[in-house]
């Protein structure tokens, strides 16, 4: 796959990206960053539409909820943020014990969870608040904090209907968590190491896990059943479905402190296309000086976003061949 068109390079951000994620329409991108900015762009040309200031530290987490109103962000600075998305207001603060590693809206946007590291003789805790109580806000009390004690959750996502969470841990097992009790309904250790990505598909059926064990594999989001697998030679960081082709993206690397001890040819770091049923790969796309840390798939399918150790976002739209390809099994 070679996109003769250039892609889009996003240079908002002077540290490397964390997340990236578009709304549900896709016409927006957010993006992340260890540093505290918090961009939001035009998706079809690249255009930044503004920023979101507040923050005083890293920030590894991002979401927009159902119709864009509101955009939600978790920061090392020990804090989740809520903000309006067209004015760039921030509407909310909810103070932590330590940094905010994953946070996300519920289907309906009036629920949010995020998840906190264990650090600092803190421990990782996920807490749930419902924004249409503000006395919840105001206190700074969740309706709901579930402790993790075994590992820390280092990704998490909402469920299908909201009703549960589906989080990864750092020794590589997947829970899911009832949003209600806040009891473990299912738990599945199908991973060896970290799980450092996980994204539903746009039916959210499905889900695919990105892994420390050089793997990104596929579930069924109700049962956590493992389906499939997809294996590479250095650690995944991030991977997504895409929403009209059986197709999964994959980005990765070394970990970010291997990076200068191994040698680079020059844009090793590639974004990999496998079929997401025969679990080949069929196709990668060259371009970041650095380990990918999170890709996404717009909502269209018409092209997909990464972003990088190296601080850059790049926009590829997908050749007329990309939507020709049949797979010979």
């Amino acid at each position: 796959m070679d996109p003769g068109a250039q892609p889009i390079l996003l240079q908002g951000h002077e540290r490397s990206i964390t997340q990236i994620k578009y709304n549900r329409e896709g016409d927006l991108l957010f993006t992340v960053a260890k540093d505290p900015i918090v961009n939001v762009w035009y998706s079809v040309n690249g255009e930044r539409l503004g920023t979101y200031m507040g923050h005083t530290g890293a920030v590894w987490c991002v979401d927009a909820d159902w119709d864009t109103k509101h955009v939600l962000t978790g920061s090392a600075d020990n804090s989740c943020r809520l903000w309006d998305c067209e004015t760039g207001k921030q509407l909310a603060l909810l103070k932590t014990n330590s940094a905010v590693r994953t946070c996300g809206f519920d289907f309906g946007g009036n629920i949010i969870m995020f998840s906190t590291d264990k650090q600092m003789g803190y421990q990782c805790f996920v807490s749930f608040f419902d924004l249409r109580d503000p006395s919840q806000i105001d206190s700074n009390e969740p309706y709901m904090r579930i402790p993790c004690n075994d590992s820390k959750i280092t990704s998490a996502v909402w469920g299908p209907l909201g009703e549960c969470i589906i989080a990864g841990h750092e020794g590589g097992e997947l829970n899911q968590y009832s949003a209600k009790s806040g009891e473990v309904l299912v738990n599945v250790k199908e991973h060896s190491r970290q799980i450092n990505d996980i994204q539903l598909s746009r039916d959210m059926t499905m889900f695919v896990t990105a892994s420390k064990d050089n793997t990104a594999k596929l579930f069924d989001s109700t049962t956590l059943e493992h389906q499939k697998t997809f294996r590479t030679e250095r650690p995944v960081n991030s991977a997504a479905l895409s929403p009209n082709y059986d197709h999964v993206v994959l980005g990765g690397g070394q970990e970010a402190m291997d990076v200068t001890t191994t040698s680079t040819r020059i844009g090793k770091f590639e974004a990999r296309f496998f079929h997401l049923a025969f679990e080949e790969e069929f196709g990668r796309v060259k371009g970041h000086f650095g380990p990918i840390n999170s890709v996404a798939f717009h909502p269209d399918g018409k092209s997909y976003s990464s972003g990088g150790e190296d601080g850059y976002v790049r926009i590829h739209y997908f050749d007329p061949q990309y939507f020709e390809f049949e797979f010979e099994a």
